[in-house]
């Protein structure tokens, strides 16, 4: 549930400015609006100063600690570890230069630019050619040495010919000395790895200090965000005010809150404007509370006036998942591992993100039991069944059923919305314009059903697909008459016929996507098999690691299609179909604040 926001200003004595932003602080209930937000930000060298701790802790992140801790402040140890990343950076591009140089240089063998000084002052000057292949032995001089093959069918040949000039043959092309030989290259890529490595023993005895730049780094963010919410008020030399907002729940108590800390102010309270958007704050049912870990993890918050919809995402998204990997083996997985690492993801601040996982986990091990599927082996034999639920068979029958799941799915879904959708519009009329569309999305799974599935199969449930015409008359006839409600029966009529072939193409399209839970499903089935069938034409002591990795691939490929198509599904045909707009900001009082882990 979503709730509801009310509009507060609080007003003190210009010397109590102090006070009150701190008994604010203690309370964590006032989201504050500034005044004027372009004074309200923290200055430039606070900034920056978090953006150096920032980016040396994400690099001490990757670090294990080694070594002895060294005696140094959190701020230059920051600046020290960025340093030494950006120093690192760049020797690395040299040193790979380098190995490119010296690959190029094979040719001249280790032979020292030095060596060919030493040569010209005794009277030698050797010179090089390159001659095409062909015509090598054509070269006349005192000494003639082939040094090896050039690209393009051509040699590098030596030359020594101290009477005069050597006759070369036509097309030969001199060529000059490599401005360095491959030892000093050697060298110097030597030096370089060796202070890399001196750099990365560095940056590991720089990890011991990673709590103190943590600590450092949140005093940082309590002075950014004191910073802000002092210049996001109206104050004169007499009086200190701001606003913000706080929960319903707690608004009529702020007063009595602010005297009980010590501090005299004035506190009006009102409902929002028509034109304001107050934040979004959800409170969570207990049983969708792991749908948080995913809109934290996406970034996404409804509008103030949308709709809360944690439970309904909790109920269809792990039964997307679980179609999408359907696999009881790799749902067993997905349970598994966020179990083993609870207390790593609890401490980073994804707990609900864990049992969200777990959850998918959970339904997938009942979905693969379903479809007899166990990392891509058949187990129905150990139900003492055989048909369509076996998917790992690819038997007609199966993937026909799978289609069948997958549209009927979406179109409970989608009628879902535009239901939801309508009890949010009632009594307006509006609302019959809604239901219009939720009939006309069973009137579309009939249309698409015969066109995906041409011979429909018998497990029909409740709806013949000779009924969907109907459906279609009767929903479309309710859309368009009901879709723009006004005391013009004309105009009604006309604005819902022109919104209305858009949004009823829009929703063949957003139905028959569902199709893709059939196809991922399959898709990954389909490689599990291959890549047991594989496996088992090797000897035994390659078939476990190949198996270990083949199955490892694969479970990355359902985790890429859970966030690619799994949460599409309802980040966007069902949030479209509800009118989400996702425009919203998230309620986040003047509080202390706590470092984030990165």
């Amino acid at each position: 549930m979503i709730a509801q926001m009310l509009k507060v200003h609080v007003v003190a004595r210009a010397a109590d400015r102090d006070a009150l932003l701190g008994a604010l602080r203690g309370l964590s209930v006032v989201h504050l609006v500034p005044v004027d937000a372009n004074r309200a930000v923290a200055d430039a060298e606070t900034v920056a100063a978090l953006d150096r701790f920032r980016r040396a802790r994400q690099v001490l992140e990757m670090t294990t600690p080694a070594g002895a801790p060294p005696d140094l402040a959190p701020e230059a140890a920051a600046d020290e570890v960025l340093r030494i990343q950006r120093e690192s950076a760049e020797l690395g591009a040299r040193l790979s230069t380098l190995h490119r140089r010296i690959e190029q240089l094979a040719l001249w063998g280790d032979v020292r630019l030095e060596q060919f000084e030493d040569l010209r002052r005794a009277g030698v000057e050797p010179r090089f050619f390159l001659v095409p292949t062909k015509q090598v032995p054509d070269v006349r001089a005192e000494v003639v040495h082939v040094i090896g093959p050039w690209p393009g069918r051509r040699s590098l040949v030596a030359v020594i010919h101290r009477g005069g000039e050597p006759e070369l043959p036509e097309g030969a092309e001199p060529i000059p000395l490599p401005q360095a030989d491959r030892p000093t290259l050697r060298a110097e890529a030597a030096r370089i790895d060796a202070a890399l490595q001196a750099g990365a023993a560095r940056t590991a005895a720089l990890a011991h200090l990673a709590p103190a730049m943590a600590a450092a780094q949140a005093r940082l963010v309590e002075q950014a965000a004191w910073t802000v919410a002092t210049r996001s008020a109206l104050a004169d030399e007499h009086l200190y005010a701001l606003q913000g907002w706080v929960p319903e729940g707690r608004a009529a108590s702020l007063a009595a809150d602010l005297r009980m800390a010590g501090v005299a102010a004035a506190v009006e309270v009102r409902d929002a404007a028509p034109a304001e958007e107050p934040p979004t704050l959800i409170h969570y049912p207990w049983w969708a509370r792991p749908m948080k870990g995913l809109f934290d993890m996406l970034g996404t918050v409804p509008g103030y006036t949308e709709f809360d919809v944690s439970a309904a995402f909790m109920i269809a998204l792990p039964i997307f998942s679980a179609i999408l990997i359907s696999d009881a083996g790799y749902g067993l997985l997905y349970f598994l591992l966020p179990v083993i690492l609870y207390r790593k993801m609890k401490a980073a601040g994804a707990a609900d993100l864990a049992h969200l996982i777990m959850i998918v986990g959970i339904l997938s091990m009942v979905w693969g039991v379903v479809t007899t599927s166990f990392f891509g082996k058949d187990i129905s034999g150990l139900f003492g069944r055989q048909g369509p639920w076996i998917a790992v068979t690819m038997d007609k029958r199966a993937m026909d059923f799978l289609m069948y799941i997958s549209i009927t799915l979406g179109a409970v879904h989608l009628s879902f919305a535009h239901l939801w959708k309508a009890k949010a519009a009632f009594p307006g009329l509006r609302c019959l314009s809604e239901m219009g569309w939720a009939v006309w999305l069973w009137g579309m799974y009939g249309l698409v059903k015969t066109f995906l599935l041409k011979d429909p199969p018998t497990f029909d449930l409740f709806l013949r697909t000779t009924w969907y015409p109907y459906l279609l008359l009767a929903g479309g006839a309710l859309a368009i008459l009901f879709a723009s409600p006004d005391r013009n029966p004309l105009k009604m009529l006309g604005l819902g016929l022109a919104s209305f072939p858009l949004a009823a193409i829009g929703t063949f399209g957003d139905t028959i996507s569902y199709v893709r839970l059939m196809a991922i499903g399959l898709g990954g089935s389909a490689l599990a098999v291959t890549f047991n069938d594989m496996a088992s034409q090797l000897p035994l002591v390659a078939t476990i690691p190949i198996l270990i990795l083949a199955h490892a691939l694969n479970v990355s490929l359902s985790i890429v299609a859970l966030l690619a198509h799994g949460v599409r599904l309802n980040m966007l045909e069902f949030s479209n179909n509800l009118g989400m707009q996702w425009s919203g900001y998230a309620y986040e009082p003047f509080s202390r604040k706590r470092v984030e882990e990165t």
